[in-house]
């Protein structure tokens, strides 16, 4: 298994990905440690707090205040690591685009200090966090995720072949997490009004223990130099209020700066580096030269493919959309 025996250190670990990949792995798993890297320390008392019992020493979980702007603590911290991931960032759209160099300094030089830190250190694999924004980016968010995925992909060429393995893990928007629309949803319900920016939107949906399910198989078959795409439904976000608030009007306010229409995890151009497994595709870099082994088998997407969330051939509807609320409690 992936994380049994292994000390694993999880940047961004008191965001919302990071206590369910904790959640997960202290409940599946047999890890070593759990480093739980993140720069606030009131979150940290009070994860620490809910997930460790008084006196409870034999804890595999472990905490380390930074940032990760800080090469040196992220140097300090990765003594010893196995396994690396990168879920540290700066993702709210508005504020990236309000606050640029802030974003460009977390997600680009913070994730260029994750790898060199990670290569520095010896660590076996690193697994970086990234997002359909990153594909034909419309704002800083996703551009900065774009060039995150280009460093990891392309740090490869600085580890050797058999010592440090990086790889990026691409899905589209995560229930439950920072930002989400649901939670605004369900407060906007109590007024019988519910505010969407376009009607015609689709998304790429899926639940946080889907995503941390995502980042674990991608550990297990990871080669180096990937970004890996799951395989995951659409949404039509009028479905998302009607599950939430169906008894709502639609009070339709225009679409935001920086956003689009539709979601795309593969572009056509992407498509011809692209590889279709069972469950999720993997886009293979062109400039791999760093790795000799040949190719997984598997076969190249048609000419012309795209991963769009309009054209997508799974859709949630509004009965599974109200099971998956329900049961996440979001």
């Amino acid at each position: 298994m992936p994380l049994n025996g292994k000390t694993v250190l999880v940047t961004g670990g008191t965001g919302s990905f990071g206590k369910a990949f904790l959640n997960i792995a202290f409940t599946r798993y047999k890890p070593e440690k759990l480093i739980v890297f993140s720069r606030d320390e009131l979150k940290q008392h009070e994860l620490q707090s809910a997930m460790l019992k008084d006196g409870d020493e034999d804890t595999p979980l472990r905490f380390f205040i930074g940032d990760v702007r800080d090469r040196n603590r992220l140097n300090r911290s990765m003594k010893g690591v196995d396994i690396v991931i990168h879920a540290a960032a700066l993702k709210q759209i508005p504020a990236c685009e309000y606050n640029p160099f802030e974003a460009i300094q977390t997600n680009i030089i913070g994730t260029r200090n994750v790898i060199d830190a990670a290569i520095d250190r010896g660590v076996e694999k690193v697994v970086a966090l990234s997002t359909d924004k990153a594909v034909n980016p419309v704002n800083l968010y996703g551009a900065s995720k774009l060039c995150a995925e280009k460093l990891v992909v392309q740090g490869n060429a600085y580890s050797n072949r058999e010592e440090t393995l990086l790889c990026s893990v691409r899905y589209g928007n995560v229930m439950g997490t920072r930002g989400s629309v649901v939670p605004i949803f369900k407060r906007q319900r109590a007024s019988g009004t519910v505010t969407v920016t376009d009607p015609r939107m689709t998304r790429f949906w899926l639940s946080l223990e889907d995503g941390v399910d995502v980042v674990i198989k991608s550990l297990k078959i990871m080669r180096g130099g990937e970004v890996f795409v799951p395989k995951i439904p659409s949404i039509r976000i009028t479905n998302l209020v009607e599950a939430i608030a169906p008894d709502c009007r639609i009070d339709t306010i225009g679409i935001r700066d920086g956003e689009k229409i539709h979601e795309m995890l593969i572009s056509v151009d992407e498509a011809r580096n692209a590889l279709e497994f069972d469950d999720h595709y993997t886009i293979e870099s062109s400039f791999n030269r760093w790795r000799s082994d040949p190719a997984v088998k598997a076969k190249p997407v048609a000419d012309g493919f795209s991963y769009q969330s309009d054209t997508n051939a799974r859709w949630l509807s509004v009965d599974e959309l109200r099971e998956m609320i329900e049961a996440a409690g979001d």
